[in-house]
């Protein structure tokens, strides 16, 4: 292959990263019917990968749909979940509030366990929470990439299982999934939620979302009808054991091209140089670079310190605060000029006083490409440019 990608500013932020030239080359791959061998094979590869990436048994079942990530909330209560249901969410960001939200207008009863701003509830929190009522579901965001805060979810699926085994424990895992470890079976998580343009390393486009045999049994027996038609899992779970089978099935067009750039990321991730175990420990040590960085420059995270010392923080990025004097103006547009993109503080109660960096995908895995040291390098500047002296 003789593709290379135009020459474009660096994109380090945690919501988007680099895709390899091989990813996005099969994302211009030539228009094919459904009905073609070659899709249905790769389609099936696909689905087979998913569960690889999440250390998932042939029990469960991935769904790829066109939409984004968070159209998986709606899939699980439309499918899984019943009108009238209590729902635990953990409050660990943004991104956790509007899990909750999306839950509201199907009539579940939600309880949510909060915490202040770059902290987690404690795991004897949550218990004591799963003893005060029957819930139908705990939600966790393993990620929240608007504080940077990382769910033990090992943890946390083991308490629910201990104090409340008829739980179904419910994962967002879009800024997790591919970067994050994640082990479906072993951790008997029963839903998972993701998409593609994070820790798998594809353009952004599809829905992707994981049931474990507790998941798939509550949509077979759910009384209520599903609300929707093209959300309905009874109508889209026959067509992906189809293309699982090596056959067509049809029920909505599938987004032919992404699958095909899917395929090629999660052959690298499987497949390639870098296992997925080096993978998970390659994010971890940019991690630790940055945050190590951080500390060295004078600055604090949004995370607390306490997270920061129980491994509490996400890899796959970093909130870093403002220093005194410094604002967001002083060093988003002004890394941006220099040709690296990051991401200003996206939480409600403070958005102004943090910014964010990613590190993830081949922007770590690939060593050679320099990406974590050119963020560095050129944050040190932009900081002394702005007048600040750690």
């Amino acid at each position: 292959m003789s593709f290379k990608q135009a020459p474009h500013d660096l994109l380090m932020v945690p919501g988007f990263i680099e895709f390899s030239d091989e990813v996005l080359w099969a994302n211009a791959h030539p228009a094919v019917g459904l009905m073609s061998d070659e899709f249905v094979s790769a389609f099936g590869e696909v689905l087979d990968g998913l569960r690889r990436v999440m250390y998932a048994s042939k029990d469960s079942q991935p769904v790829v749909l066109s939409g984004s990530g968070n159209m998986g909330w709606d899939l699980a209560t439309l499918n899984v979940l019943e009108p009238g249901d209590n729902v635990l969410v953990l409050q660990t960001g943004h991104f956790s509030d509007l899990w909750e939200e999306s839950l509201l207008p199907y009539g579940i009863k939600v309880t949510k366990l909060t915490a202040p701003v770059g902290q987690r509830p404690s795991i004897e929190e949550i218990k004591e929470a799963l003893k005060q009522k029957k819930y139908r579901a705990i939600t966790i965001t393993q990620v929240d990439t608007s504080t940077g805060v990382l769910s033990d979810v090992k943890a946390i699926s083991a308490a629910t299982h201990e104090v409340s085994p008829e739980t179904l424990v419910f994962v967002d895992g879009v800024c997790s999934v591919g970067a994050e470890e994640l082990r479906v079976d072993d951790w008997g998580i029963d839903f998972v939620l993701t998409a593609p343009q994070q820790g798998l390393g594809c353009p952004p486009g599809v829905s992707i979302i994981l049931l474990g045999p507790r998941a798939l049994k509550a949509c077979e027996e759910r009384k209520a009808p599903v609300e929707s038609y093209f959300f309905s899992l009874k109508r889209w779970i026959p067509v992906m054991r189809s293309f699982e089978g090596g056959k067509l099935a049809y029920f909505a067009t599938p987004p032919t091209n992404l699958i095909f750039a899917m395929q090629v990321s999660l052959r690298e991730m499987l497949n390639g140089p870098v296992s997925l175990e080096e993978r998970f420990e390659k994010t971890k040590q940019a991690s630790s670079k940055v945050k190590a960085f951080v500390a060295e420059m004078g600055m604090q995270q949004l995370v607390s310190e306490e997270l920061l010392r129980t491994n509490g923080a996400a890899n796959s990025m970093t909130t870093v605060r403002y220093p005194k004097g410094i604002t967001a103006a002083d060093i988003v547009p002004k890394m941006a000029e220099r040709g690296v993109v990051i991401g200003g503080g996206i939480h409600h109660t403070c958005k102004d006083d943090y910014f964010r960096i990613g590190h993830i995908g081949i922007s770590v895995t690939d060593e050679s490409r320099g990406d974590v040291d050119k963020v560095l390098s050129n944050l040190r500047e932009v900081l002394a440019e702005a007048g600040y002296k750690p």
